[in-house]
């Protein structure tokens, strides 16, 4: 069992600090939160860039660095469908179909293996969409990943996703380096519960955020916390990665540590297919106070699709495997293991709430070492789940009233153009009237068309096109961001970045360079 190798700028604590939180001192989550997030150097009036302690917005909470070498192809997800219970019994001939996954992340790339038929593109959020070569592509290779886990179908090595007949909507926020505003996620999380039903045959059940914020505020109060909580009681799954600070967190990642997600955390599975060894991974958040993980699932060292020429692809060469796959280690991959399984479960029982999901999935098989079988969490076990009868009780829990500060949700992340970090109630469009937003979305009317309380940021509907079964439509967006002297939000230097089908053209990105001090001794296992 290796040690998780942590980010430099997470080792000397930069972008951490104390907040009280329910009478406590509480660490605040990393930018990062523990990911590739590069910081990215940009030439031209547009670049979201990083500053001084502050990096790209949000935090996709996977591919964590690992020295875990127990296998030198990692765990494939044929081993990760035999552990969780996927392959025996009543859940052997499930397969997701009919039930549909929304993922919000950084895109999803047409590499091998990545099944368009099984595709479908929501819209493309990111800065990224408003560049034509780069709209709803993964230019990161976290997506993709998570895409892969779930629905992927590699027909050259046989590695298949776990649930291969779902219909997963992909909404991408994330860019190549990353950069994301919470705002972003929000409007996601509301076009996903607004369009849950456009596809009566495979119905948005589950969504999945492998994601962390960059704060942690009090779950009454957050505004994340509000657009997760109102999916929830709109009958979809939320599933949320459980952050990769290390078993000493005090608190789970934003939004896992909402009361009305399903807080994943990952667990190493040693090279076996047995259970009985498999503990909880040591990048894995486990909080000390408040809330625990609700569940674990396997998230270290899962080969999944690899997107050649994407930032993580390009920065750690020696995780590919093969020519399609890539070894990635994070409680973002446990996030998508229990995304899946959940596709299993309703497929077989469509007629579960999310509070029912939950609670058999709960019940799944004791860890019998280490820290997490201490305290009771359990690993995910689909086919027990299948014949356990769920509780007929209902979550009464607070709900978030959506009155807190965007910067509370933000913590030490920001995006920042032109020098300027994105602060205050705003979101990457302009001011933001919480009063008003939490109104509409209880409302289902803050998406109207391709505008989202009043801005513009998408087309109106299925008209466009991609490699992906069904595309949402495109727009321009108006005005310019937030930084003052830019005019557009187009960046010239995206200009002639494109995907020639099966790699990013390279030599593209003018006057673009990745910093590599924050990971100087780091490398894939």
């Amino acid at each position: 069992m290796g040690q998780a190798i942590q980010p430099r700028h997470l080792r000397e604590g930069h972008l951490v600090s104390t907040v009280k939180q329910w009478g406590r001192s509480s660490r605040l989550l990393s930018a990062a939160v523990a990911t590739a997030l590069v910081p990215l150097v940009v030439a031209g009036p547009v670049g979201f860039t990083s500053g001084e302690n502050v990096r790209p917005g949000g935090g996709w909470s996977g591919l964590w660095l690992s020295a875990d070498s127990t296998a030198s192809s990692g765990t494939s997800l044929q081993d990760v469908r035999t552990i969780v219970g996927a392959d025996v019994g009543a859940a052997a001939n499930l397969t997701g179909a009919g039930v549909g996954v929304a993922l919000i992340d950084t895109g999803v790339a047409g590499v091998p293996g990545v099944p368009a038929a099984q595709i479908v593109n929501g819209p493309d959020l990111s800065f990224e969409s408003q560049s034509a070569s780069l709209r709803y592509l993964d230019t990161y290779g976290h997506g993709t990943h998570m895409a892969g886990i779930i629905v992927g179908n590699d027909t050259a090595t046989g590695a298949k996703g776990l649930a291969p007949k779902a219909k997963l909507t992909s909404l991408k926020l994330g860019t190549a380096n990353g950069a994301v505003d919470v705002t972003q996620v929000i409007a996601a999380i509301d076009w996903v519960v607004a369009h849950r039903n456009d596809d009566p045959a495979n119905r948005i059940r589950v969504l999945n955020l492998s994601y962390g914020s960059g704060g942690n505020p009090n779950f009454w109060s957050d505004p994340l916390s509000f657009a997760v909580q109102r999916a929830w009681k709109a009958g979809i799954v939320v599933v949320a990665a459980a952050g990769n600070d290390g078993n000493s967190s005090v608190r789970l990642a934003n939004p896992a540590s909402d009361l009305y997600t399903i807080g994943v955390a990952a667990t190493s599975t040693k090279g076996t297919l047995s259970t009985a060894d498999d503990e909880l991974s040591t990048f894995s958040n486990l909080a000390t106070s408040e809330k625990m993980p609700d569940l674990l699932a396997p998230g270290q060292s899962i080969a999944s699709l690899r997107v050649p020429g994407s930032n993580i692809d390009n920065s750690y060469p020696g995780a590919r495997v093969g020519a399609t796959l890539f070894r990635g280690s994070g409680t973002s991959q446990a996030a998508a293991v229990t995304s899946a399984a959940v596709a299993l479960l309703l497929q077989a029982k469509p007629t579960l709430t999310p509070d029912q999901v939950k609670d058999v999935l709960r019940q799944g098989t004791y860890m019998r070492i280490g820290i997490a079988a201490e305290r009771g969490i359990r690993e995910i076990n689909v086919n027990a789940a299948l014949g356990l009868t769920p509780t007929t009780l209902a979550q009464t829990f607070m709900l978030s009233d959506a009155s807190g500060s965007l910067d509370s949700a933000r913590g030490g992340s920001r995006v920042v153009t032109n020098g300027v970090a994105l602060s205050g109630q705003n979101t990457i469009y302009g001011p933001f009237d919480t009063a008003a937003w939490s109104k509409a979305s209880a409302d289902g009317t803050s998406w109207r068309g391709g505008s989202w309380m009043g801005n513009r940021i998408a087309g109106d509907g299925w008209t466009g096109s991609s490699f992906a079964s069904r595309t949402w439509a495109d727009a321009s967006w108006s005005g310019a961001p937030w930084g003052g002297s830019a005019t557009s939000w187009v960046d010239p230097s995206w200009s002639g970045r494109s995907w020639s089908g099966r790699s990013w053209s390279a030599g593209t990105w003018t006057g673009r360079s990745w910093s590599s001090e924050d990971w100087a001794t780091a490398s894939w296992n």
